[in-house]
């Protein structure tokens, strides 16, 4: 892979055309839990514009990691610590977010779930991290469809930039929809659970389809209650 990297054979043709077409479509079917899961996490900042910055430095970390993830995928896919590390990441931060407030603020009143950062760089490597855990299953799938490392690395590059997107409209909705957050780490936490199955025991693991079909009855829980106005008193 390494001398593919460094002699890449990069001939476009139309096969190559619907290979790119391929990847971006699996990167966006694959990311759909990743961007509702990082706009969670970015909105634990207390104002909109360290959101957007921390979404931009964080994905941006979160390219280099996954390069460096498609890269070495010939070698990082045969240790099973990477996938289990991944899952218990992902498990922890789904842990953090429902049982993490209760504990830290007991006898509040908003005893709402959430994850609160104080600073910018608190953030921005949880949203790294998180897209690159998420990542372990999409690059795989993606290695699986192209053989030629360029072509991975441009799908990646543009799913990248579309989950940035995708983020920032997560969270304008995240505000609107009641459960939509709950919803986007339950999502985490099931991605966790699948990594944690793969290694411990393959068999149970779930079909990607019927991932798919959980996922989406869980967004759809997510978008079915519209947070009321708050009317001003008079």
């Amino acid at each position: 892979m390494f001398q593919e990297l460094l002699h890449p054979s990069i001939e476009f043709g139309i096969d190559t055309f619907f290979l790119i077409i391929i990847l971006v479509a699996l990167e966006a079917v694959l990311s759909a839990d990743n961007a509702i899961a990082l706009a969670s996490i970015a909105k634990g900042l207390p104002e909109a514009k360290q959101q957007r910055y921390a979404l931009n430095i964080g994905l941006l970390m979160a390219y280099v990691l996954r390069i460096t993830l498609i890269i070495t995928a010939a070698w990082v896919i045969q240790f099973w610590q990477f996938e289990l590390l991944g899952g218990l990441y992902l498990l922890w931060l789904t842990c953090r977010y429902f049982f993490g407030h209760a504990s830290e603020g007991e006898g509040g009143e908003d005893d709402t779930p959430s994850l609160d950062f104080k600073h910018l760089w608190q953030a921005v490597p949880i949203i790294a991290f998180t897209d690159l855990a998420f990542s372990l299953d999409s690059v795989t799938t993606a290695i699986a469809v192209a053989d030629e490392i360029w072509l991975i690395i441009a799908g990646g590059t543009i799913g990248v930039i579309a989950l940035r997107f995708l983020a920032g409209l997560f969270i304008r909705w995240i505000q609107e929809f009641t459960h939509l957050e709950d919803a986007g780490f339950i999502t985490v936490g099931l991605v966790g659970f699948r990594l944690i199955l793969k290694v411990v025991y393959p068999l149970l693991v779930p079909p990607e389809w019927l991932m798919i079909t959980i996922i989406t009855a869980i967004f759809i829980w997510g978008f079915s209650e519209k947070r009321v106005a708050e009317t001003p008193d008079k």
